[in-house]
């Protein structure tokens, strides 16, 4: 047999629902939770990391008396809120990047329960884990650093129709989600957006005048671009607050590797492509 060749009997990859519709059924994440281990949306921290850990800075502080009592210790933590964190390792390697004090949500009680069981065995036991709405945040005012969030709203585009004029319902939604983010934001916190959505349809919404932050993006990715939104709470500039250090985007002429084309995100993309189109 040629090295390169697979056999026949080799499982291949899962690439989702049958119908990209079943995004927006809970019970399709909790019947999928139920069996699968671990997926990252949009690559894993490693391809991505160079564009978040510089953002990733304390806006507070905590004192200490030392037992000394000679002098005050002062300790920088950075207060992170995970937002549809699913069975994603993205909490994990924050960790290891030195950021302990993380909050992750999930609308899945599945996942939660599962998360919770997965941090606790690999000795994560300071990462917090509860099930909650994203479009709900059940937060006081200005309590994170920063809020971090991988591919979970682009849920809510899911059949939103015309992506240049969408459905008024997605728009509800998506604003929801964003005020409630917005609101737990430390003043000069940053939200933090890894999304399948290109700058002309995301912006309208995460540059929209009610928000506060400024407006930056960047692009990661081989085949298919992926983007970061880096959004800075109570630093919107006088022009629309968008950053002349956001990058020009060009759809780019290279196809999508193989593993690209086998994977889940490629078909969530091109499903909502051809639902809104």
């Amino acid at each position: 047999m040629d090295d390169n060749q697979v056999p026949e009997d080799t499982p291949r990859k899962c690439i989702g629902p049958s119908s990209v519709s079943a995004y927006r059924d809970p019970k399709y994440w909790n019947n999928r939770f139920s069996s699968e281990e671990n997926y990252e949306w949009l690559k894993d921290y490693s391809q991505f990391r160079h564009l978040v850990q510089p953002h990733l800075t304390p806006t507070s502080s905590v004192f200490s008396l030392l037992p000394s009592n000679t002098f005050l210790h002062m300790e920088f933590l950075v207060l992170v809120l995970e937002l549809g964190c699913g069975n994603s390792q993205l909490s994990e390697e924050l960790y290891r990047d030195g950021i302990t004090e993380i909050t992750c949500i999930d609308l899945s009680a599945v996942a939660v329960e599962n998360k919770k069981k997965q941090l606790l065995s690999k000795g994560f036991k300071e990462i917090k884990v509860q099930e909650a709405d994203m479009l709900d945040l059940p937060f006081s005012n200005e309590s994170f650093d920063v809020v971090i969030e991988k591919g979970t709203m682009d849920v809510l585009f899911v059949d939103s129709g015309d992506p240049w004029n969408p459905k008024p319902a997605s728009v509800t939604k998506v604003m929801k989600m964003l005020e409630g983010v917005h609101r737990v934001l430390k003043q000069d916190g940053i939200f933090i957006s890894i999304s399948f959505g290109q700058p002309h349809f995301r912006r309208p919404f995460l540059n929209a005048p009610e928000f506060t932050w400024s407006f930056e993006w960047k692009t990661f990715g081989d085949g298919f671009h992926y983007f970061v939104y880096i959004l800075k709470k109570g630093k919107r500039s006088l022009d629309n607050g968008e950053l002349e250090t956001s990058e020009k985007f060009n759809t780019p002429l290279i196809s999508p590797y193989h593993d690209e084309l086998e994977s889940e995100d490629f078909m969530f993309r091109t499903n909502i492509e051809e639902l809104n189109s």
